[in-house]
């Protein structure tokens, strides 16, 4: 009875000691930190803003650990040309950076990151798929 109390306390210890930060960084295995440029297309949305509209994008991303915070730029969305900023935050699985917007609507995108360059989509009012490169 004595060792079925030493198991559980010693598997007490050792599943105190770990802590979610050191798994999320063992899936990390890119780093999204810094300036990405690139052009979005739509593929689909609301009446009026139809497929292949698009404009300029840009991620201002720092990360740590697997968690990344940041804003989203873009400009071109609207017919009016106009540009938007806002706040953004994530986090990094593998090679993919998921990101949703802090306030305001629901913006949600996921991108693959492949050395310099990622390749995803994102939604906000309307879909979109773009393609952003690290700026040095």
């Amino acid at each position: 009875m004595k060792s079925v109390w030493v198991a559980i306390a010693v598997a007490f210890v050792f599943g105190s000691c770990a802590r979610q930060d050191w798994i999320d960084r063992t899936l990390v295995t890119v780093d999204v930190t810094g300036v990405w440029e690139g052009r979005f297309t739509r593929t689909g949305g609301q009446a009026g803003a139809g497929p292949g509209i698009g404009g300029d994008i840009v991620f201002v991303l720092q990360q740590r650990g697997a968690k990344v915070t940041g804003v989203m730029k873009f400009s071109g969305a609207s017919s009016t040309g106009s540009s938007s900023e806002v706040r953004i935050e994530g986090t990094v699985s593998g090679d993919t950076f998921s990101f949703h917007e802090v306030t305001g609507p629901a913006t949600r995108g996921e991108f693959q990151v492949n050395g310099e360059e990622m390749v995803g989509s994102m939604s906000r009012l309307t879909t979109q798929t773009a393609t952003l490169r690290r700026q040095q």
